[in-house]
This record gives structure tokens, C-alpha cells and sequence, in this order.
């Protein structure tokens, strides 16, 4: 966990200051070749992970009763087996945005969308896809894993508000979130994060190419 920490804060350091590139012209960053992401997990996220369908379902079933049409209008985004192969998006600057599904307890409206923000993907120094919301007031910052031909792994924390600084993996279990790399499309990719600490049951992030 230590090495997921000390990438995420270099990252921190100067994942802002890169020019943007076309994510269509740079070919994706390696999935961490060889790291098994579960033996970097806490066991809480190795837990979150394996129960994703569950999360998938769940989230549904809560969020169409308010949300039926705005489901329906995203297609493959909400589709729950719409992954295909070579999930990794490439280096470069992404538009992305956020969509909560279902309610944790009594918290929750059932479906929140929120606009568009900015995100980034990069190259850790070891080599890992690394993975960062720019702006907004919940900013996952992570790398990703290899897992399997249609997902790969992420592992991260939230940054809130105006912090500048990401907790340390592992260090805050309210702030360590875990999810599912996914490309639906040419150029469409989605992580679910299955379960967060905060307001909903599934968080669906969606990614386009900035340009």
C-alpha cells in the first residue's frame, strides 16, 4: 500500500502541469504489468470489488423508479455486461462526469447526475495507468490494475473540496475507494465504483476524449 500512496502524491505533484494531449493519438498506458491488485487492496475494496453485480442490481432497481428515462438515454453507460476488450483509456485529457445510483440507507435521491469535469489519465512512475478527476468537489485520484480482458482494477482515494493533497491509501476507509475500469464504446470508457462510503449504492464515472 505504501507504493500505492507514494504514486498517488507524486501524481498530486504534477499531474496538472502536463499540456493536454489527444487521447486518440497516444496508444493506452501499461495495466501495472505483473501487480496483483489484490494483494494492494484493503480488505474492505477486495470485498466491494467482488460484490459489483450485487451493486449493479441494486443500484438499478433503486434509481429506475425516479430515473427510468435518464437511464435509458445513456445506453451502454448503465448497461450492466456492455464491457468490451482493451478497457484502459489512453494517456491523455478526458471530459468526465459522475452519476450516483441508488441510496445508502435514507441518504440518497436514487439517480444524481452531475456535469461535465476534467480527468485525466497519465504514466506512474513505475509504469502504472494512472487516473485522475482534475476538478469538482470529489476527485477520485488512483492507478489502475490488470484484471481481466473486459476490466481493469482501481484503486484510490478521494480528495473533497479545496484539498490539495490526497490521503494515503488505506489510511482513511471513508476516503479509499475501489472500481472497474470498463470501455463501453470507441471512444467511451466507465469506472464503477460498487458501494462508496458517501450518499449511493454504485458510482458510475464516464470518460470521453477532451478533444
Amino acid at each position: 500500500m505504501r507504493r500505492l500512496a507514494g504514486a498517488l502524491l507524486l501524481c498530486l505533484a504534477g499531474c496538472g502541469a502536463r499540456p493536454p494531449v489527444s487521447a486518440a493519438a497516444v496508444p493506452p498506458p501499461p495495466p501495472a504489468a505483473g501487480v496483483d491488485w489484490r494483494r494492494l487492496a484493503t480488505p474492505a475494496d477486495r470485498d466491494r470489488l467482488r460484490r459489483w453485480y450485487e451493486a449493479w442490481t441494486q443500484a438499478l432497481a433503486q434509481a429506475r423508479p425516479v430515473a427510468a428515462a435518464d437511464l435509458n438515454v445513456q445506453g451502454a453507460l448503465f448497461t450492466i455486461d456492455a464491457a468490451l476488450s482493451d478497457p484502459l483509456p489512453p494517456v491523455g485529457a478526458y471530459r468526465c462526469r459522475t452519476f450516483k445510483l441508488g441510496r445508502k440507507g435514507k441518504v440518497g435521491t436514487g439517480f444524481t447526475a452531475y456535469g461535465w469535469f476534467d480527468c485525466r489519465v497519465t504514466v506512474a512512475a513505475d509504469g502504472a495507468a494512472q487516473l485522475v478527476k482534475l476538478t469538482g468537489s470529489q476527485r477520485q485520484v488512483g492507478l489502475l490494475y490488470a484484471a481481466d480482458p473486459t476490466r481493469a482494477a482501481f484503486l484510490g482515494t478521494l480528495m473533497l473540496g479545496d484539498e490539495a493533497r490526497a490521503f494515503g491509501y488505506g489510511a482513511d476507509a471513508s476516503r479509499d475507494v475501489a472500481g472497474w475500469m470498463e470501455r463501453i464504446g470507441p471512444r467511451r470508457w466507465r469506472l464503477t465504483m460498487p458501494h462508496p462510503a458517501f450518499e449511493s449504492t454504485l458510482d458510475v464515472l464516464e470518460l470521453v476524449p477532451a478533444r
